[in-house]
């Protein structure tokens, strides 16, 4: 377990880079799909999204859990086939993503999350990026200083 800073813009900013985003929806769903049908039964979303979302499985809940997945699967499974496939898991994980950017807000919250939770995977993307752009600006500025250097 880890201790993150992350706001809203840490999970909007993971969402809104489509492509590692939909990789990350993809590993996630093929980690879970662990008999690889294509399709995740109430019990592997159950035991999967504890992990993907960093949330206690505290029994003395048990009820609201239950109906949590009730209400995920009637919002979720379209085909009401009784699983969640690769499209209807990827709407739901976004939708469970842009809930917790809202839910957050605009100020820093530190969190303990899990090495393979989907708010650790937005904290990594956000690092990547901040290390990406220095990079950027730090070669850019020692474009700046040669030409400098051999131009005065």
């Amino acid at each position: 377990m880890s201790v993150a800073m992350v706001n809203s813009s840490t999970v909007m900013g993971f969402i809104q880079d489509t492509k590692k985003f939909n990789n990350c929806i993809n590993e996630c769903f093929e980690m879970l799909d662990i008999d690889g049908n294509g399709m995740l039964s109430r019990e592997l979303l159950y035991g999967g999204l504890h992990k993907l979302l960093s949330l206690e499985n505290n029994t003395n809940q048990e009820e609201e859990i239950n109906n949590l997945y009730e209400v995920i699967f009637k919002r979720f499974d379209k085909d009401e086939k009784g699983f969640i496939d690769r499209m209807e898991f990827e709407s739901l994980i976004r939708e469970l993503m842009l809930a917790m950017a809202r839910g957050i807000g605009d100020l820093p919250v530190l969190v303990a999350l899990e090495e393979h939770s989907l708010l650790m995977k937005a904290v990594q993307h956000e690092m990547a990026s901040l290390k990406e752009a220095s990079n950027k600006k730090l070669n850019s500025n020692f474009g700046y200083f040669i030409y400098f250097l051999f131009c005065s």
